[in-house]
């Protein structure tokens, strides 16, 4: 039996379709016709030997097939990827100063810092976990080269819009609920001031519903113990909640609809200096998918 060379182009137009959720934005994204994109889905098809996608309503989903050929596809292009920025970027030296919130530390930092070191290993990255306010004051002093943050405020210079997230209630895993009905919500949040404690507040009182201070902690890792405790329950966007925690249907749960919330990653300079770049880079391909 023949073994099969798979192209990692034709792979790069499978996933980033499957990400996009369209292979029509996938072919404007990459550059090419919706044509040729539809060509290569037809040889990668032809290559697996069984169909990837089937018909799902209007849509296209994947076949079980095609969600194997998802996980390796993408691990082959992330390899792909790390191997051309060790190549063209083997001479970078110096440091990047990152800031960003403890809700990206798990779902951003392993992935995204241990393919920059490893492309990069002459490259220092400093990380620096603080709150939306000071993570903005210390870019605009220069004590930082990037920070991932919330959009706060519309006119900040060289900020790259990533994703707009909607705030959801966060409960726990428990089927009932963590307040009786009747009596006031009992909210864990962060110490103050926190712009989610403010909209958590904001969207009770709009909604005329009474609430409670049940838990504050100046880290996430407390708030996030407090509410598998069931001490309340608390707002944050769905990236980075913990497995163990459940994002609350608001209508369910009789609470509110909360506000959405940009995301951008900033620099400190509107022309940043190479390591800086691809450190960007790769943030973004990371947060962009999501």
């Amino acid at each position: 039996m023949s073994r099969v060379t798979f192209d990692l182009d034709v792979m790069r137009s499978f996933v980033t379709g499957i990400e996009l959720g369209s292979f029509a934005k996938a072919a404007e994204r990459l550059g090419r016709s919706t044509s040729a994109v539809s060509a290569q889905l037809k040889k990668l098809e032809d290559q697996a030997g069984t169909p990837l996608l089937r018909k799902a309503g209007r849509g296209m989903a994947l076949t079980e097939v095609g969600e194997v050929m998802l996980g390796y596809a993408r691990r082959l292009l992330e390899l792909n990827d790390e191997a051309a920025s060790a190549v063209r970027g083997v001479q970078l030296e110096g440091r990047v100063r990152l800031g960003l919130q403890e809700d990206f530390g798990e779902s951003v930092l392993p992935e995204v810092l241990g393919r920059f070191k490893r492309a990069h290993p002459r490259l220092r990255v400093e990380v620096h976990i603080a709150r939306n306010a000071a993570l903005m004051q210390s870019l605009e002093a220069g004590r930082l080269d990037l920070a991932l943050a919330w959009e706060t405020e519309a006119r900040a210079p060289h900020a790259q819009h990533i994703q707009t997230l909607q705030m959801c209630w966060i409960g726990a895993n428990a089927a009932q609920l963590p307040y009786v009905a009747d009596e006031p919500i009992p909210l864990v949040v962060l110490d103050a001031p926190c712009l989610m404690r403010t909209a958590a507040i904001n969207a009770l009182d709009a909604a005329g519903l009474a609430w409670r201070i049940a838990f504050t902690s100046a880290s996430l890792a407390g708030t996030w113990a407090a509410v598998k405790a069931g001490l309340g329950v608390s707002v944050r966007t769905p990236l980075g909640v913990p497995a163990d925690l459940r994002m609350m249907d608001a209508s369910v749960a009789n609470l509110p609809t909360l506000p959405q919330l940009g995301l951008a990653l900033y620099r400190s300079e509107e022309e940043p200096a190479p390591e800086v770049a691809r450190l960007a880079e790769l943030i973004l391909e990371r947060l962009e998918g999501e």
